[in-house]
């Protein structure tokens, strides 16, 4: 046994107590200590079963994160629970909390299982790019079938108390876990030989002498391939379960866990996973804390304004949306209240639920309405006038609250400078739709006070979301970054590559659209008004305006879009449209591979990007890789720009933007100063301090 495991009798009962806080992570002296207490406890004559239980709020909740990527340290997991599984007395996993990884592969390797009724139990590893790793692939079959198996395997989502005794996985819900768990070892123990799960073939001999079945169940659940390499990994080793012998699926299962641990995608998974944690740290004073918050307000009734506001209801506090107009308050509600039933609908939101996020929700058109609010969220048309008329207006209305604004672009400070109390004024950028986007940008402003800080990072952690701090500059991280794709989406265009093509490589590179698609979405004339209004000109994107092609709202744009669809279509009047405007301005046009459109389109923005971090307007490279991958698109299993940029190396990136500002002639393309010398030194992003 080690500290981290306590061996102790009640009567004939061995209970095992895992008690590693806060999460029970199986690091190598949780599983040390549980191999040598299993040991002990198959000599012990005393003894004629066995609980393993943890202390604390949850049961195992996964592997220790920070073992991944290090050389293994026995003993490893397998091996504990193979340990536990052959272990001649009954063993019985007591599960509360949630038991997920390796924590639900252990329950696995027990003989049987009961839970608190509020337990959750998955098998989370493919979000980290990974598969199970210690006969989770194999045991879970047995038990379950197939048919569940792929499903929590291949979505990695947990699954509740309730369903897993449905589905076999749980032997029993009780109320008093502790007790339950004893007395249902010692009737086992009376039983006699437990049974082994490695041992169970029923659940998943139909599909052995179905292989047609097994490979439609497996596409079933594994979705188109979109890059990933552990999805068709976690098909292959469920496969083997029906397959194989138990003892080659072990195998195999474990030869494709530890070939995707070593790979760059689990690398890119883990990095974003601490990326995430670290963003949501702040270095602040001591002493410091977040407010509460116990009612919001949002000021704007449109795609956004609807949006943040169901995020606060979505979450349980009260909040008011207030629009001058009672048009766009109707429009708005309405919107919430169909994304709401549609939930319900589809059996993810209860009626209940549903009837109480509505009376959380009220709308007003007199302003006055925001006064009882101790935050106020502004998301009006993107005008800097109308927004510092509302910001004057509310340093009277709601005197105490936190005044927070939605501004994609604008100046933070200058929208806090038509107030009184600067230091409460902050910018909460969500990013459309609010209600799924995970993505909060908090911009702290020149005299933001610490504490409003953390409130608005603790707020944006209560309604679910990445909260990510960055500085003020226009378009703040993600859109400064995004500008330069833009421009260089237009420069490509006009050098050669066409919309389908640049679409194309950016898609294969991962990427859910490409930049063109992208742009037919939000609507090519947004855009274009605001470069009009900057006296700027894009060629391409301005001609396709000019000419009514506005993108899927109009069914043309970059692209054609059948009525009801979609699905962009090329269109050679485009393509004949941007080879005649290269024409025009005197533009020699050349071929593109995809490899070169994705460097001339992602290598800017990693530059970019850099400088960005020289700037201080993020903090560390991780937090421009949040944003990325949460916020626009960013592959995950490549880790955001700054990670993927890190693992080619920097001094390829700092190359090709040479030869690329060479071909161009344009300055901005010419490598930063920190990808220069980072990339002289063989260092990389991740090494710049915060």
């Amino acid at each position: 046994m080690t500290d981290l495991v306590r061996l102790e009798r009640d009567g004939d009962v061995a209970v095992i107590t895992i008690d590693n806080p806060p999460v029970n992570a199986l690091k190598a002296e949780v599983r040390a200590g549980l191999l040598a207490a299993i040991a002990a406890v198959q000599d012990d004559s005393r003894i004629g079963a066995v609980v393993i239980r943890c202390a604390g709020r949850t049961f195992v909740a996964g592997a220790d994160i920070s073992e991944l990527g290090k050389p293994a340290m026995q003993p490893y997991l397998p091996d504990v629970i193979e340990a536990i599984e052959t272990c001649p007395k009954p063993v019985v996993a007591a599960l509360h909390g949630t038991a997920l990884g390796g924590g639900l592969e252990i329950a696995l390797g027990c003989h049987y299982r009961v839970a608190l009724a509020a337990t959750r139990l998955g098998l989370p590893e493919i979000k980290l790019g990974l598969i199970p790793g210690a006969g989770g692939t194999q045991r879970l079959p047995r038990l379950v079938g197939p048919e569940t198996a792929f499903a929590m395997v291949l979505s990695g989502e947990p699954i509740g108390a309730e369903e897993a005794q449905t589905r076999g996985l749980v032997d029993a819900i009780v109320p008093d876990l502790d007790a339950a768990a004893v007395a249902f070892a010692r009737k086992a123990a009376a039983r006699g030989q437990p049974p082994r799960t490695r041992d169970r073939s029923e659940a998943i001999a139909p599909y052995g002498a179905d292989p047609a079945g097994l490979d439609a169940l497996a596409a079933k659940h594994a979705g188109r391939p979109d890059g990933r390499a552990a999805p068709p990994a976690a098909v292959e080793a469920l496969k083997a379960a029906v397959t194989l012998p138990f003892e080659e699926g072990i195998a195999r299962e474990r030869a494709l866990f530890v070939a995707l641990r070593d790979g760059p995608q689990s690398a890119a998974y883990r990095h974003l996973f601490a990326a995430e944690r670290a963003a949501m740290r702040l270095d602040l004073p001591a002493g410091v804390a977040a407010r509460r918050i116990g009612r919001a307000a949002v000021i704007g009734a449109g795609t956004m304004g609807a949006g943040i506001a169901a995020c606060f209801a979505n979450a349980g506090l009260p909040v008011v949306m207030v629009d001058v107009s009672a048009e766009s308050l109707a429009r708005g509600r309405d919107t919430i209240e169909k994304t709401w039933a549609a939930a319900v609908q589809r059996g993810k939101l209860t009626a209940a639920e549903m009837e109480r996020r509505r009376a959380l929700l009220t709308t007003a058109t007199d302003l006055a309405a925001v006064a009882g609010a101790e935050l106020v969220v502004e998301a009006a048309v993107e005008d800097m006038a109308v927004k510092r008329d509302v910001f004057a207006a509310l340093d009277t209305i709601a005197p105490d609250a936190i005044l927070a604004t939605n501004t994609s672009y604008l100046d933070i400070d200058a929208i806090a400078a038509a107030t009184r109390r600067p230091g409460r004024v902050l910018g909460l950028h969500f990013f459309s739709p609010a209600t799924v986007m995970r993505l909060v940008e908090v911009v702290r402003a020149a005299e933001t006070d610490p504490e409003v800080l953390a409130t608005g990072v603790a707020i944006a952690r209560t309604l679910g979301k990445v909260p990510v701090v960055v500085g003020v500059c226009h378009g703040f991280v993600g859109n400064r970054m995004l500008r330069v794709r833009t421009t260089e989406t237009e420069r490509l265009l006009l050098a050669g590559a066409l919309p389908y093509e640049i679409d194309a490589a950016l898609t294969e590179f991962g990427f859910p659209m490409g930049p063109c698609a992208v742009g037919d979405l939000a609507g090519l004339d947004i855009a274009w008004r605001m470069r009009k209004a900057q006296g700027a000109r894009a060629e391409i994107a301005d001609r396709l305006c000019e000419a009514g092609r506005f993108g899927q709202k109009t069914g043309r744009g970059y692209f054609r879009y059948e009525p009801g669809s979609r699905t962009p279509i090329r269109d050679p009047e485009v393509e004949a449209l941007i080879v005649a405007t290269s024409a025009t301005l005197g533009i020699t046009r050349r071929p593109f591979t995809a490899d070169e459109i994705v460097e001339r389109l992602l290598f800017p923005m990693v530059n970019e990007g850099a400088r960005i971090l020289a700037e201080g307007i993020a903090r560390r490279a991780g937090d421009i890789d949040v944003i990325w991958v949460n916020g626009y698109g960013f592959p995950a299993y490549r880790g955001g720009p700054m990670h993927w940029a890190d693992a080619i190396g920097l001094p390829r990136v700092r190359d090709r933007l040479t030869a690329i500002a060479a071909e161009t002639g344009e300055a901005s393309h010419a490598p930063a100063p920190l990808v220069v010398e980072l990339a002289a030194a063989g260092r990389g992003f991740a090494s710049v301090a915060s």
